[in-house]
């Protein structure tokens, strides 16, 4: 008898505390510094455009943080999400391993985004600020914080890479009809926008670009703050109820994983899949934790751990991270969440210190394992979701030239039920892959800033 595909948790068993990775970390990270004057940044420094909680956060070592009451009700119209055992892909694969994969398009958005949306719009309402500005890639973040001002009766500006603006318009109207006001970037609305636009005015724009946009509105307004979708410790922090409740899972399937995967733009999905079964190898177990990434953008497996500009205008404090350059300025594949220059800080350190792998692969063997992930699983993965469908079947592909059994967890971090225009363009033999160009790369890494 098959034992159940589903592993479900209750309403009581939601987390009430996220995990702080920076309490377990054997290397602690270098603070950012202020991107004028080179020193370390202060909380001060991040006040005009962050709540006071999540400066706290940002910078906190305590490794458990309460969840808001008002948060965890939220959390409850979704969470918690399911753990499924992907039966039907493993009989495709013809593999000895087992493959579980959390999936996270069940919350209103689509997507894990929500996970951080909602307390950071909290947290900004608790502060009375009215307007949140920020950017999105491909649209999750832009939609999952245009749900939480909704929620909380504020403003959402939203810049929106222009690439991903185009690619996606059901994305876009989906954010507008929950009041958010969206914006092409780069746009003519800020002097980030217009420097590039009078140099290339037919720019895709990037999310570095479009990070500088939305910090700019932030920073001109007193009732505006800034919100971010990955990168930052705080979202790092709220992420981590993805792998909290993985674990539980694991645990009432009798099984837990040899290797977890997720995909890795900014970090967010990562991070909140695999930091809190990081914690058990810091503590000895034996456990892999693989970052997928697109060739087109590899700041982990080709980027170098410098300090750099979180953005494309330098508004933003310099970060020690595995980065391409402020500069750098992706090709416009499809996974549009995943086309950011560098790399979460907290995630850079742990790759720097071999707790964590990557993985980069192309767009259309990224496209090839969705499909097939689709046949067999029967759920549409969103462009950036499906690097990590790609690296879990490649793993369960190696189990099976071995001939041993392995246990696979990856998050589905998101449906992609707004990318069928994506699909279609595989679909159609047009789909190009555009490995990042080594000159591009060289002549950006040649720009980072000196520190």
């Amino acid at each position: 008898m098959q034992p159940e595909k589903k592993i479900l948790l209750s309403e009581k068993e939601i987390p009430r505390q996220w995990y702080n990775i920076q309490a377990d970390m054997p290397n602690k990270l270098l603070p950012p510094l202020h991107p004028a004057t080179g020193k370390p940044v202060v909380p001060e420094d991040l006040m005009p455009i962050f709540p006071l909680e999540l400066i706290r956060q940002e910078v906190s070592q305590e490794r458990w943080i309460d969840i808001p009451d008002e948060v965890a009700n939220k959390y409850r119209i979704w969470r918690p999400t399911p753990l499924i055992r992907a039966y039907e892909l493993e009989k495709a694969l013809d593999t000895p391993a087992r493959i579980y994969y959390k999936y996270e398009g069940a919350s209103p958005a689509g997507s894990h985004k929500a996970n951080t949306s909602i307390p950071q719009a909290y947290y900004n309402k608790v502060a009375g600020i009215k307007r949140l500005a920020t950017e999105t890639g491909a649209g999750q973040w832009g939609s999952a914080l245009s749900l939480a001002c909704s929620f909380y009766d504020m403003e959402c500006i939203v810049y929106m890479v222009k690439v991903s603006y185009r690619q996606k318009p059901y994305r876009r109207s989906f954010m507008q009809i929950y009041g958010a006001e969206v914006i092409a970037s780069p746009s003519a609305r800020t002097q980030a926008g217009r420097s590039v636009l009078a140099v290339a005015p037919d720019s895709p724009g990037s999310l570095g670009l479009a990070i500088s946009e939305a910090v700019e509105e932030a920073a001109g307004r007193e009732d505006t703050n800034y919100a971010l979708g990955s990168v930052l410790n705080h979202v790092i922090l709220h992420q981590t109820v993805i792998g909290l409740e993985a674990k539980k899972q694991m645990e009432k399937a009798g099984d837990y994983p040899d290797v977890v995967i997720g995909c890795c733009g900014g970090g967010s999905n990562f991070a909140g899949i695999a930091f809190p079964f990081l914690q058990d190898r810091f503590a000895g177990r034996n456990i892999r934790a693989v970052a997928v990434e697109p060739t087109a953008c590899p700041s982990l497996t080709r980027g170098v751990f410098a300090y750099d500009y979180g953005d494309l205008g330098k508004l933003t404090p310099m970060m020690k991270m595995y980065t391409l350059g402020h500069n750098f300025m992706p090709s416009g594949i499809h996974a549009g969440g995943l086309r950011y220059h560098g790399e979460s800080p907290l995630i850079s350190q742990l790759y720097h210190d071999g707790y964590i792998e990557a993985r980069a692969y192309n767009q259309t063997e990224v496209f090839e394992a969705a499909v097939g992930f689709a046949k067999a699983e029967g759920i549409v993965p969103a462009p950036e979701s499906s690097h990590a469908v790609r690296g879990a079947i490649v793993e369960a592909l190696q189990a099976r030239e071995e001939g041993r059994a392995k246990t696979i967890l990856f998050c589905l971090s998101g449906h992609g039920h707004f990318d069928m225009a994506a699909y279609d363009h595989y679909f159609s033999g047009q789909m190009e892959d555009t490995p990042c160009e080594e000159t591009e790369l060289a002549a950006n890494l040649a720009d980072l800033p000196k520190v």
